[in-house]
């Protein structure tokens, strides 16, 4: 789960990583009133959507020339920004070209920057251990710094038994070129955002720019964090956090009925029963030809009813012209799946090409279904037979 910046910067305030003072503002007078709250005398006003590279996007119809992060130097400039911002589309790098509307600002006191730099820290899965990321680099994508000058990325790694440590802040802050008092500013900020990162049982937390003042403190002038879905549960404020309208709504319909489901840009959805085997399927999509459009995986204890659930949920995508389900029966059985294929084509009157491929528990039973429906389903003997003929289907088709 994803939060807006300044819920991330409410919560690693607490720990005590030194943040800017601001307040959120939903309408214009709510961000005239943060303004003067704030007493200025610059403001910084941010849209705030969950995507990157805000200050660098562009609204639809909107000055080409002003982006989501904008300087405001008194209260009527924070007003007219507000109004040009509230409600209007904004698209970045990685908000795809529709955009996400603006329906929240943040008012931010400006600050004294002298060195923008970059900081995070992420789960390290190849070693089981927190990996934190720096570079001299602050405000630009860390992944064009990695493909340009991967020499100006410093790491290191955090064992979760030991902790951090000081020798981990002081190779980030020597390797960030600081001196002095800067190094022991960043080495109390580097504590203090691990500590969040754990004990808020984060996945990612994110300072792009994290800057260095004309008093030589460090501050964090942006932040992002990421949260473990599964250990939301121990932390209700967070999950009050959740900001519905920034997620996708058929990834949000799915996860109430328990399926995995990723919006994909292609034109075949898939249905498939175990992670692996959905990466498998999409692998062999794009090998012949194909572009999956979605990740889902209806787990192994699936009933009809949610097969029939998942089977909407891939035909609310406009783009799919094409299904391919692709069941492996061993906990989940091949007749339940067919059950829920026939009732969900039945009942959403399916108009595109649909290919199944059967195998395990109750293969037969599950053929018998599907050919007794007497719906147009394309049987496959197997994955590769499946792939080849969902994608000539719907070649076909178009």
């Amino acid at each position: 789960m994803n939060i807006h910046e300044y819920q991330a910067k409410e919560l690693l305030r607490k720990f005590g990583v030194a943040v800017p003072n601001g307040k959120v503002a939903y309408t214009v007078d709510e961000a005239v009133q943060a303004a003067n709250e704030l007493g200025g005398p610059i403001w910084v006003v941010k849209s705030q959507i969950h995507a990157g590279g805000r200050g660098a996007g562009r609204f639809k119809g909107g000055d080409p020339d002003q982006g989501g992060v904008r300087l405001a130097k008194s209260v009527e400039d924070v007003r007219e920004n507000a109004k040009a911002m509230l409600g209007q589309t904004l698209v970045t790098k990685q908000t795809g070209p529709s955009g996400k509307e603006v329906k929240r600002l943040y008012i931010e006191d400006g600050c004294d920057i002298q060195t923008e730099m970059y900081l995070s820290l992420l789960l390290d899965r190849a070693t089981s251990r927190v990996l934190i990321m720096a570079s001299t680099e602050g405000g630009m994508d860390i992944e064009d710094v990695a493909e340009a000058t991967p020499e100006k990325i410093i790491k290191t790694t955090i064992d979760p038994a030991s902790g951090i440590s000081g020798f981990h802040c002081r190779k980030i802050a020597f390797g960030l070129g600081l001196e002095g008092n800067q190094i022991k500013s960043c080495t109390k900020f580097l504590m203090a955002m691990y500590k969040a990162f754990v004990e808020l049982d984060a996945d990612m937390v994110e300072i792009n720019p994290l800057v260095i003042t004309g008093a030589g403190e460090v501050i964090a002038l942006d932040a992002k964090m990421g949260f473990d879905d599964n250990a939301l549960f121990r932390h209700g404020d967070i999950s009050d956090m959740r900001d519905e309208d920034e997620e996708d709504p058929a990834e949000l319909e799915a996860a109430k009925h328990e399926l995995n489901y990723i919006k994909l840009d292609g034109a075949i959805g898939c249905m498939v029963n175990g992670a692996g085997l959905a990466m498998a399927t999409m692998d062999i999509i794009k090998l012949k030809g194909g572009e999956p459009a979605n990740f889902l995986d209806v787990g192994g204890g699936a009933t009809t009813e949610r097969v029939t659930k998942a089977f909407k949920i891939i035909l609310s995508d406009t783009n799919v012209e094409g299904i391919l389900v692709n069941i492996f029966g061993g906990i989940m059985r091949c007749d339940v799946i067919a059950e829920g294929v026939v009732a969900a084509a039945r009942e959403i009157s399916l108009h595109v090409p649909l290919v199944v491929r059967l195998e395990g528990t109750n293969v037969e039973r599950g053929k018998e279904i599907m050919a007794e429906s007497g719906l147009p389903i394309i049987s496959a003997d197997n994955l590769e037979d499946a792939a080849e003929k969902i994608v000539a289907a719907v070649k076909e088709a178009s």
